[in-house]
């Protein structure tokens, strides 16, 4: 699926349209920034592969490395790159501060940097992602949605993703801007790592702090979180459980949505995302122009108004899953409705 989108804010970014430089046989280096969360091996490795061998007509290269949450492993993954010779990166950062020297010492020597799902500082030459405080608000507005007349009563815990990713920060922000005056926040945390286990321990301790009693709503960043949240609720003896929001869309969220244990995730289509860092790496590698690929320009803290492609999410909730995630081919009816789950897809007309 390839992602041409009008430009906004036309940028040079490159040779002439022609492209002057190199053909079809260039090498990608694709750094993704962990594995826990199951989107990256699952969709974006092969969605990326897919597009720049569609676009080079199978002729270009990916070289593939996953830094597993480890932000100097991630900066040698550079190193290697930049020894391996590749013509273009593209890179997911596990800490987007942490890794602009290494986006430096990349364009030093002549390969351009294309920034994917995460904003890297240094200087990158572009960058793709989904809407990032757009995602926070969708989040917000459904945990609203949720709360109904009930938005008060009781205290949320905001269990916001990690303080290296610039993403979380605008999930919060995005969030914050349609929950603040409108719910009591209770307790909030900045998640270490974005790991369930850190999440799990947080909302212990929140519902120790708070009193179980006391919780009407927790807003999650993501799925993965979500799980370990609703983990700890359990475990505390809750019989029913406060609406928790996510992101992600991963088949474990999923599946809590449809049980009714997770009232929503953010599905983000991960092919458009894919297909437009697959457009602008071979682009920016041969040489030429990004204008008609761009929808946006976004300001790092290192870098002004970097040509980037934003992406809209959607709220996935019972009522709409094979709408999202079955029609669009992400998960089989079977992978989802597993035996302990026949009642509940039946009741949402999920076969």
């Amino acid at each position: 699926m390839a992602v041409s989108l009008a430009g906004c804010g036309a940028t040079d970014s490159g040779g002439d349209s022609k492209g002057a430089g190199k053909g079809d046989a260039i090498k990608v280096g694709l750094l993704l920034p962990e594995n826990q969360t199951a989107r990256y091996e699952k969709f974006d490795k092969p969605l990326i592969e897919k597009e720049v061998a569609r676009l080079t007509r199978g002729k270009a290269r990916v070289v593939y490395a996953n830094a597993k949450q480890d932000a100097t492993t991630q900066n040698s993954q550079v190193d290697t790159m930049i020894t391996n010779k590749v013509d273009v990166l593209i890179v997911d950062a596990v800490d987007s501060k942490a890794i602009a020297g290494a986006v430096k010492r990349a364009k030093d020597a002549g390969i351009r940097v294309v920034a994917y799902d995460r904003l890297a500082e240094g200087p990158i030459d572009a960058y793709t992602s989904f809407d990032n405080e757009d995602v926070g608000q969708v989040q917000g507005k459904a945990l609203l949605e949720a709360l109904g007349d009930k938005a008060k009563d009781g205290q949320i815990v905001m269990m916001n993703g990690s303080v290296t990713d610039p993403n979380a920060k605008m999930f919060k922000s995005g969030a914050h801007s349609v929950l603040d005056g409108k719910v009591n926040v209770g307790k909030e945390y900045d998640t270490v790592e974005w790991k369930p286990e850190n999440a799990n321990a947080n909302m212990a301790a929140a519902l120790t702090a708070l009193g179980k009693g006391k919780i009407v709503g927790v807003y999650s960043a993501n799925d993965g979180m979500a799980g370990g949240i609703i983990t700890a609720l359990k475990a505390a003896g809750l019989s029913t459980l406060p609406p928790v929001t996510g992101q992600d869309a991963e088949l474990a969220g999923v599946q809590r949505i449809v049980a009714g244990e997770q009232f929503m995730s953010v599905y983000k289509r991960y092919a458009p995302e894919a297909a437009a860092a697959a457009e602008m790496a071979v682009a920016l590698a041969k040489e030429e122009r990004i204008d008609d690929i761009i929808n946006d320009t976004v300001d790092s803290p290192t870098t002004a108004r970097v040509p980037s492609v934003l992406v809209p999410g959607i709220s996935l909730t019972r009522s709409n899953v094979k709408s999202t995630v079955v029609d669009d081919g992400i998960y089989t009816v079977a992978e989802i409705c597993t035996d302990r789950l026949k009642a509940a897809c039946d009741e949402i007309g999920l076969k």
